[in-house]
C-alpha cells in the first residue's frame, strides 16, 4: 500500500501570502491556492491553518462531469492505479486526487 501523507500542514503566520508559501515550499501559488479551496490573491489569516501539496506527487481537482476515465487520463495511468493513491474517489466537484510523479 501507498503511503498516504501527501500534504504538509502549515499555519498562516501575521504577514504571510500564497506567493511567499508557495516559493518556500516550491509549490505552484495556483496549485497551492486550489487545494485549499481559496483563490490566489484572496487574503489570508493568522493562525489559519493550510495544506501544502508535497513534492513527487501530482493533484488533480475534480470538476463537474469528470469521470474516472479523465482524471486517469490526465495522470497518464488507470482507475485502479487511482485507487491506490485516493482511499476514495466520489468524483464530486473539487475533491482533490493525488497521484505519484513518475510512474
Amino acid at each position: 500500500m501507498e503511503e498516504k501523507n501527501y500534504f504538509t500542514y502549515y499555519t498562516i503566520e501575521k504577514g504571510d501570502n500564497l506567493y511567499e508559501i508557495s516559493k518556500k515550499y516550491n509549490v505552484n501559488p495556483k496549485l497551492l491556492a486550489a487545494v485549499n479551496g481559496i483563490k490566489d490573491n484572496e487574503y489570508i489569516y493568522p493562525n489559519q491553518e493550510i495544506i501544502i501539496p508535497k513534492s513527487g506527487y501530482s493533484y488533480y481537482i475534480t470538476g463537474e462531469g469528470d469521470t474516472l476515465e479523465q482524471v486517469a487520463k490526465a495522470f497518464k495511468t488507470n482507475g485502479n492505479e487511482l485507487l491506490r493513491f485516493n482511499k476514495d474517489i466520489y468524483l464530486l466537484p473539487d475533491q482533490i486526487l493525488v497521484y505519484k510523479d513518475g510512474r
